[in-house]
């Protein structure tokens, strides 16, 4: 008997992050789960038999580390590059350059450090996959959303790329892009812990939730090895674009 298919899978401590371990980990993989705090991935792990692995993707020698652990332990088939966030939704005129900062960091610079890390175990493993987590914001600019835009297009860039650079190798290259999903973190984060802002992006209609984006990672990796889902948007049935949502009652 094969052993199960090795996955890691960033940002794993809330949100899409976690209901992606929860579901990967149903499905049969052995799932290691990576993410800054420690005490979330914990409880994630005795919840569902993962392993986790406290990581900040935005530091090149931790993840040069995470590397070398996941060679010595048995290598990897596939990385959910899903760490990233939004902060600020403020017009060019006001933009918060230290914010622009932290998402390109976070968002560009440290999906490339992981994936360029992984790499190499990736093509040992005989059949990898990249899974990069984007965003609708990947695809068409909204006001107010500048830095994240630019961001998110930069990092759909790299994996449309990484897609042609690596044809012929035996590496998948899947771009998920989530519109609306009302998770405990996201909008929170990115109006600096203003509850009643963040609610107010998902009152009127019915948003995705976590487990609608775990579910279509799951189906992206057990496609079989020779079928390569290049690109999926997923919104919910409300939302026509970034800007257009049919709300009722608000």
């Amino acid at each position: 008997m094969s052993s199960p298919r090795r996955v890691l899978v960033t940002g794993a401590s809330s949100g899409i992050g976690a209901a992606t371990v929860r579901r990967l980990c149903a499905e049969g993989f052995s799932v290691i789960a990576a993410a800054r705090r420690a005490d979330r991935l914990e409880e994630l792990a005795a919840q569902t038999g993962a392993q986790a692995y406290p990581l900040d993707i935005t530091d090149e020698s931790a993840v040069a580390e995470l590397a070398r652990h996941l060679e010595e332990t048995g290598g990897l088939a596939a990385v959910v590059n899903n760490a990233g966030g939004a902060f600020g939704l403020d017009p060019v005129a006001e933009a918060d350059v230290a914010q622009w900062r932290k998402m390109y960091e976070l968002n560009v610079i440290g999906t490339l450090q992981v994936t360029k890390a992984l790499l190499p175990l990736l093509r040992a493993s005989g059949a990898g996959d990249v899974l990069t987590v984007t965003s609708t914001a990947a695809h068409a600019p909204y006001p107010g959303g500048a830095g994240y835009t630019g961001v998110k297009h930069a990092e759909r860039m790299l994996v449309q790329t990484l897609r042609w650079e690596l044809v012929g190798e035996p590496i998948r290259v899947i771009e998920i892009s989530p519109g609306n999903v009302a998770t405990e973190e996201f909008s929170l984060v990115r109006f600096d812990g203003d509850a009643k802002r963040a609610a107010a992006v998902y009152e009127g209609y019915q948003p995705l939730v976590a487990d609608d984006i775990a579910d279509v990672i799951a189906f992206a990796l057990t496609r079989p090895d020779h079928v390569n889902l290049d690109l999926l948007i997923v919104r919910p049935r409300a939302q026509a674009n970034n800007t257009t949502i049919a709300r009722t009652g608000v």
